[in-house]
């Protein structure tokens, strides 16, 4: 006798904040992009898609293409869904790495992360080295 089984859905257990945070956490860690946009289509699945279209200024459509198999979509697109989601990026460095040895930022960047804006566009003024016989 064989046994039949129905697909997986994973937007079934999609059902509260923390649950999907840490299912969207888990896909971007993957590193084949489509896994990112399966989730995020399961995601907008669990909450609805047309009400995920609506919030994210999209066609109902174009969401379910931009989040399908194969699709390369603008980061705007998935930009504009996780809003819809309530759910933001957030950018971490791996603890297991370290800055380059010898790397510095340049005055401006150091700056400008400081808060100070007033040196942002400008080059930074460090004397230029010459080469010898150039």
């Amino acid at each position: 006798m064989r046994s039949t089984y129905a697909p997986f859905d994973a937007s079934a257990y999609l059902d509260n904040d923390a649950v999907i945070a840490e299912y969207l956490t888990a896909a971007a860690e993957d590193p084949n992009p489509e896994v990112f946009l399966a989730a995020l289509g399961d995601v907008a699945k669990a909450r609805g898609m047309a009400r995920i279209a609506k919030d994210s200024g999209l066609g109902r459509e174009s969401l379910y293409k931009a989040l399908g198999s194969g699709a390369h979509p603008r980061y705007e697109t998935v930009s504009a869904v996780l809003r819809a989601l309530g759910v933001k990026l957030a950018v971490i460095a791996n603890a297991s790495d370290s800055p380059m040895p010898g790397h510095r930022r340049s005055r401006a960047l150091s700056s400008h992360l400081k808060g100070d804006r007033s040196s942002i566009g400008k080059r930074d003024r460090r004397p230029k080295r010459h080469r010898a016989g150039a």
